[in-house]
């Protein structure tokens, strides 16, 4: 039988977020059903929100999650009812070419619910935001987008792993290849900036430098394990990171704002083949001019970090033995717990950079 829960809906573009009455259809083949017990509100739900990533309103939001399997459909072998997962929206498929190459973080055919959940009132069917749309009580989801983890650890940290921490921390440890001794620059303090300082920390670099243009950003950035912070609205960043690198530059250098400006200055702040990895997400209409002579002469490795370059199903269960070992502090990054009907302010605060994350509890 078909259920009925509460659901965050954006209805369309800019138009405030409104909860509604949703159908969630029992699980088909390869599918699950999973009770939301808590979930992340993203920056990536407010691009849905603006009408950013598609047309294809109306959206269920919110795929920063954990939860409890509830049922599962046919053919479903890794998770059974019961089990404590979180939710992933690269959920490996095992056929593609970067799967076959044994690149699956790289996964280009990753596994979605092949039914939809609707409208209780109209039948309209919903686009769930990542394949994922957990700002509900209950959410219908390919078996391969829950990752099972230790049960003993809090939904509301769990979930985070789902997308914006993990983003960062793989952006440190996964793209970026932070060794021990490194130096590391992060530009731009958000909860996925901290999130990499966090990884950074983690992999053992010998100096984490912090930039922001918010003071109180930077502040948190020293929690999460930054050793030295710098106002970018103050000073320029590029000298700054060069004059506490005895020089040189950054071994790595994390830009998680996703601008030309903020890049420009990863790129120049970087050591001689040292690396630049991009997490922060650009808009369609930005470009990026360097000379090409400085991209030849300057060597090293310019990427970009997609979803932290994670295998969920290696990383999750990892990070969260972490965390529970107390090596790995992911109650920091939770701000506020709210209710599915405080999105839309936490939307507001998360603008205004109020907030590393407001957590819905359901």
């Amino acid at each position: 039988m078909a259920q009925e829960v509460r659901g965050v809906i954006a209805a369309g573009k800019d138009l405030p977020v409104r909860v509604e009455t949703i159908v969630v259809p029992d699980p088909g083949p390869g599918e699950a059903v999973v009770q939301v017990q808590a979930c992340g509100v993203c920056h990536t739900d407010l691009h849905y929100k603006q009408g950013g990533i598609s047309d294809d309103f109306p959206f269920l939001l919110g795929h920063e999650a954990a939860g409890m399997v509830e049922s599962v459909g046919e053919e479903v072998t890794d998770v059974e009812p019961g089990d404590f997962v979180i939710l992933n929206w690269r959920a490996v498929c095992g056929n593609c070419r970067a799967c076959l190459r044994g690149r699956p973080w790289y996964c280009f055919n990753t596994h979605n619910a092949t039914q939809k959940m609707a409208l209780a009132s109209t039948g309209q069917e919903l686009s769930p935001a990542l394949g994922i749309g957990a700002f509900a009580e209950k959410t219908l989801v390919s078996a391969r987008q829950c990752t099972k983890v230790d049960p003993s650890v809090a939904p509301q940290v769990a979930g985070l792993l789902g997308c914006g921490v993990m983003a960062g921390i793989g952006a440190a440890i996964n793209t970026g290849n932070v060794g021990r001794g490194d130096t590391v620059a992060v530009i731009g303090c958000g909860g996925v900036g901290d999130a990499a300082i966090a990884g950074a920390n983690l992999a053992g670099a010998a100096k984490i430098i912090a930039v922001d243009i918010d003071d109180r950003k930077l502040a948190t950035a020293r929690t999460m394990g930054a050793t030295h912070t710098v106002n970018s609205r103050e000073t320029d960043p590029v000298e700054a990171i060069r004059e506490l690198t005895g020089g040189f530059g950054a071994d790595l250098v994390i830009e998680a704002v996703g601008r030309p400006e903020t890049y420009r200055q990863a790129f120049y702040a970087r050591d001689l083949a040292g690396t630049v990895v991009l997490v922060g997400v650009p808009t369609p209409e930005m470009k990026l001019e360097l000379p090409l002579l400085d991209v030849f002469g300057r060597g090293g490795a310019l990427k970009s970090s997609w979803y932290g370059d994670c295998l969920p199903s290696r990383d999750f269960p990892m990070l969260i033995d972490l965390h529970l070992q107390g090596r790995l502090n992911l109650e920091a990054f939770v701000t506020e717990t709210i209710q599915l009907d405080e999105v839309e302010k936490a939307f507001e605060r998360m603008y205004h950079g109020d907030v590393l994350r407001s957590v819905v509890m359901l």
